[in-house]
């Protein structure tokens, strides 16, 4: 029976598709009867004049959404086949069923209109070749995106405002679960609660999330996680285990909802993204849920995290302390541009700025030398250190009792836990019917695996023995050290007692950054910010690499051609300068080559420092001797030094010198033909 006059002989002779589709996985498991209504429409195909043989139903996109055509397998194929002319008619139960992306609808219209393609739902059949057909196909869609949108607002607000009350359920960690009532508290077991505190304990003395899961591996604890049925299974520590924890704003008694966000980077390429401050987090409130901190300690330890995590490509964060030799790694800053400098360690260890070369391909803004720096600003933390009167004894005797009693507390309650456990194992093997072979041997070999990790726990245990306590840990002189910290730091500094990273992060407690920019050639400004907000300058002399771009060293080498006319030495001239303020170009003072090089280089000669004069009398030199014999010059210093030619080194002149006599040439002839062992002068 024919319903429309829209369908002709030439639409009934190709094939009828049925379009069936749900949005979600939930709405093919619960709507079954939309389903059906779906399904039905086989019916409806053939009453409109269609051969039941060429009626197919593509269902391919059960439990795909239609906002987007990604994934969408079914409307592929739909499409595909209208392309090819089979298709005469598209039954939809709805025909915003097909596509709830106007752009994508457009081009479906356009494309069935082009291959005379009818569309048909519950309310009538359309030809979207006709102006009428394509006006009321095109305001269903535009009127199914809009819907969607409304949809979707609607439960985003409900969302919202349950959030805004504090009353979302969102996925707890794993130290707090949520009642029958809906009520949030902590774990009843109590080695999950010791074991979350211990985490958070450990890193807030080891200022690493690697670092943590290294001490636990060592000491040989787990950590409890949530498997995949919200229940607690015991693990071993990870990066990644550890990280969550110590992110997770609801150990810390707050409801926070909106940490990330969902942006596109593509078509159809939605991104999950982290809202960095936490300022931008959408919603926030306090003292929620039982805490394991309170809100300022887990603000120091996001700071923590954020500082250790070193953005190489754009130098935004500190980094954690390294063992380099740079002190200032992570908080030295380019005076010239603003960006953070990196540590460069061949072939000396240098400060560089090479960010605008990394983004832009330009030169690199500044290379300083980072041992002046270094040492000026340690010079500027011992000076501020002096005044405070420091006595970390008793911190650092509670900080070590502490640390003991967690770790022996965290281990007793594992060992409790695999005793309950091996104990458990036995009572179901127990109470298991003998006959049952298959069920008594499964529960025996849970048994045995039970009493094993007990056993190698209490080897573990007595193998290691009680624990030293603290005090006994300390001598008298380490004691006496401690009391006495704030004196004794610059001592232990210069006597190695720290490591580089403990110096590093000991500047760090007391210095926000250190801006460097270079004035002149051989100076360069420094301006330490200190963690209050005071700011203390200076210009420091670095090293160059030659002699013209030292400042005022035409005023020196002035200097240096009076002095020398005057008949002064080169080390009293080195003398005078380096008081008077002038350095060479690679040290801290004046050298005597220095001078001596500017005097030679203005024909400024003495006979007494001259490393080779032209001539002696009644004397030979070891370059002149070897021009008389015609033999190299480290023939005879070669057997002067391994004692075949003995002879003084000549006091005044600091030279050999031989008799200028035929004997002297004759014998040096003869030991050179090997006639003679050996010579003496």
């Amino acid at each position: 029976m024919n319903i429309s006059e829209l369908i002709t002989a030439f639409h009934r002779s190709r094939q009828a598709l049925i379009s069936v589709r749900q949005s979600s996985p939930h709405q093919v498991l619960n709507n079954q009867e939309s389903q059906r209504l779906q399904y039905d429409l086989r019916q409806r195909a053939c009453e409109c004049g269609g051969d039941p043989r060429d009626v197919e139903i593509i269902d391919a996109d059960l439990g795909k959404t239609g906002s987007t055509a990604v994934g969408r397998e079914g409307l592929k194929e739909l499409i595909a086949r209208v392309h090819l002319g089979q298709v005469g008619i598209i039954f939809s139960y709805d025909v915003t069923r097909l596509s709830r992306n106007c752009t994508e609808w457009y081009q479906l219209l356009d494309l069935c209109g082009y291959r005379h393609c009818l569309i048909g739902d519950r309310d009538g059949i359309y030809d979207p070749a006709t102006p009428n057909g394509r006006l009321l196909l095109g305001l269903k869609g535009q009127i199914s995106e809009l819907e969607l949108h409304t949809l979707r607002g609607r439960l985003i607000d409900g969302v919202l405002k349950k959030a805004q009350r504090g009353e979302l359920a969102l996925a707890l960690p794993t130290g707090l679960i949520r009642d029958p009532l809906g009520q949030v508290a902590k774990h009843p077991d109590r080695e999950v609660q010791g074991r979350i505190d211990l985490v958070f304990a450990t890193f807030l003395r080891l200022r690493s999330i690697a670092k943590v899961v290294r001490y636990f591996k060592e000491q040989g604890l787990l950590v409890p996680r949530r498997d995949s049925w919200g229940d607690i299974a015991w693990k071993k520590p990870s990066v990644a285990g550890l990280g969550s924890t110590l992110k997770n704003p609801a150990d810390a008694a707050a409801f926070v909802y909106g940490r990330r966000r969902t942006v596109r980077t593509g078509p159809d390429q939605p991104a999950v993204q982290k809202l960095q401050p936490m300022t931008e987090w959408r919603i926030r409130i306090p003292d929620q849920y039982p805490a394991s901190i309170d809100w300022a300690t887990y603000e120091k330890i996001q700071g923590m995290i954020r500082d250790n995590y070193s953005e190489y490509d754009r130098n935004r964060t500190r980094g954690i302390p390294r063992p380099g030799k740079a002190l200032l790694q992570g908080i030295v800053y380019c005076g010239e541009c603003g960006h953070q400098m990196v540590v460069q360690y061949k072939p000396k260890t240098h400060y560089i700025c090479n960010y605008l070369r990394q983004q832009h391909q330009v030169p690199v803004c500044q290379c300083l030398p980072a041992d002046p720096i270094d040492d000026h600003v340690v010079h500027l933390f011992f000076a501020a250190l002096a005044p405070a009167e420091l006595d970390i004894y008793e911190g650092v005797m509670a900080s070590l009792s502490a640390e003991q009693e967690g770790i022996r507390r965290a281990r007793q309650q594992q060992w409790e836990r695999l005793r309950y456990q091996a104990r458990l194992a036995e009572r179901q093997f127990q109470r298991t019917d003998p006959d049952n072979r298959l069920v008594a041997a499964e529960l025996e070999k849970r048994w045995e695996a039970a009493l094993r990790e007990l056993k190698q726990a209490e080897e573990a245990w007595e193998r290691e023995g009680p624990q030293p306590t603290a005090w006994a840990r300390l001598d008298d002189a380490t004691r006496q050290a401690l009391s006495d910290a704030g004196r004794k730091i610059p001592e232990w500094w210069a006597a190695h007692r720290f490591s580089q990273e403990q110096k590093k992060a000991l500047l760090r407690c007391l210095i926000d950054k250190v801006v460097v920019h270079r004035r002149a050639p051989d100076t360069v400004q420094c301006r330490v910010v200190w963690k209050g907000g005071d700011v203390t300058e200076a210009d420091l002399a670095v090293t160059v690499g030659a002699l013209a771009r030292l400042s005022g060293s035409q005023e020196m080498e002035a200097t240096i051609v009076r002095l020398a006319q005057q008949g002064k030495t080169d080390e009293e001239i080195a003398c005078h300068l380096t008081q008077r303020g002038y350095r060479s170009p690679k040290a801290r003072t004046v050298l005597p080559s220095t001078v001596r090089f500017l005097r030679l280089s203005h024909r400024l000669l003495r006979d007494r420092h001259q490393s080779h004069p032209r001539r002696i009398s009644g004397f030979l030199t070891v370059s002149q001797l070897a021009v008389k014999l015609r033999i190299p010059r480290h023939w005879i210093y070669d057997r002067i030094h391994n004692g075949t030619i003995q002879i003084e080194l000549n006091a005044e002149r600091r030279i050999y010198l031989f008799p200028d006599t035929p004997e002297t040439l004759a014998q040096l002839r003869r030991l050179r033909a090997g006639k003679l062992n050996n010579l003496r002068f």
